[in-house]
């Protein structure tokens, strides 16, 4: 698919790491104590589509929907808990759960700069990570706690190339099945692509909009998929935000307010997107669209094309069977955001 950018309207101390003890963390002895097996299951969980969310290492609500998920699709007893058979299904291996991270110069150039308006932000050339630690972080799709746990002794906040860390090995290229649906379900805040046949290819947290009135309806379809988008702030759509009588052009990068992707919808004003803040991810607070992590959205791009069908329900989850992909969005609701998209060529 050709790639294009898309104009979204909206109405390390130097040296090695220090060396992580695998025994040192020992098993969890609860859901909210962390482990090094369950990074290593969320990782394994992650390579199977199944997205825990952002890694933390702990036994949580999100890891516990991705294994029910991974469970179902593979046939096996859902329960929840990473179990035997689930642990063997996953391949999940400690040896191999966590990897070193060297800091480059390049990392450093990715960092800031650090506007605050949204006049500001339309002045520079891109939007970078807030901080080293940060990109460190998005680099293991993992929490900033998670990677001080990994990484005892070390401040965060004074990194620098050169430094290494410790973060989990998650990898950075994954084969990505062909979905022909997207299940959005608004009470789990999850989107579940589907193939041809009706199996589940995968689970991905999001978050939805805050108010009821903006959340959709029915179904949609897939517009347009791109990478690094760019983000046209409308004034008009923004009342809360003051001192602002124009659009202005929101330059691309991780911290532009729909990350680093964006799948538009035919629903007019609505799209999956990617977030400068993955830690909020599967929280209310958007203004209508579907945020999930910027791998995750990444990842999902892969899976879908143009005229894939989208379809919003609510309750438990369940996987209907195929419909006529005809686009047909059902209880459309009007809300201020996105308005209208149009695309540059690059």
């Amino acid at each position: 698919m050709r790639r294009a950018r898309i104009v979204v309207w909206f109405t390390v101390v130097i040296g090695a790491a220090t060396p992580f003890d695998a025994r040192a963390a020992g098993p969890a002895k609860s859901s909210s104590a962390w482990s090094l097996e369950f990074v290593a299951a969320q990782i394994a969980l992650e390579g199977a589509a199944f997205s825990p969310g952002v890694i933390d290492g702990c036994l949580g609500p999100k890891t516990r929907m991705a294994l029910r998920g991974f469970q179902a699709s593979r046939g096996l007893a859902v329960t929840g808990e990473l179990d035997a058979a689930t642990r063997a299904a996953l391949g999940v291996d400690l040896s191999t759960a966590t990897r070193h991270y060297r800091i480059t110069s390049a990392d450093v150039a990715a960092v800031g700069p650090w506007p605050k308006s949204w006049v500001e932000k339309s002045r520079v050339k891109r939007l970078g990570y807030k901080s080293l630690a940060a990109l460190v972080a998005e680099r293991g799709h993992c929490t900033q706690a998670l990677l001080r746990r990994l990484n005892p002794g070390r401040r965060l906040d004074a990194l620098s190339a050169g430094d290494e860390l410790v973060i989990p090995n998650v990898s950075a290229s994954i084969a990505a099945p062909t979905a022909t649906r997207l299940l959005v379900n608004l009470s789990e805040k999850t989107i579940r692509p589907v193939d041809a046949s009706g199996r589940v290819l995968g689970l991905f947290h999001c978050s939805i909009a805050k108010h009821k009135a903006k959340r959709p309806s029915g179904r949609c379809r897939v517009k347009v998929v791109t990478r690094d988008p760019v983000y046209i702030f409308d004034p008009k759509m923004w009342p809360e935000v003051r001192g602002v009588n124009r659009k202005l052009v929101i330059p691309p990068g991780p911290r532009n307010p729909v990350g680093l992707c964006w799948i538009g919808l035919s629903l007019p004003g609505y799209g999956i997107h990617g977030t400068p803040e993955p830690e909020l991810i599967g929280k209310t607070g958007s203004h209508g669209c579907f945020r999930l992590t910027n791998w995750d959205a990444l990842r999902l791009a892969e899976m879908v094309r143009p005229g894939v069908t989208v379809e919003f329900t609510t309750g438990a989850a369940t996987v209907p069977p195929p419909r006529a992909t005809a686009d047909r969005a059902v209880g459309r609701r009007s809300r201020p955001g996105l308005r209208s998209m149009r695309r540059r060529v690059t």
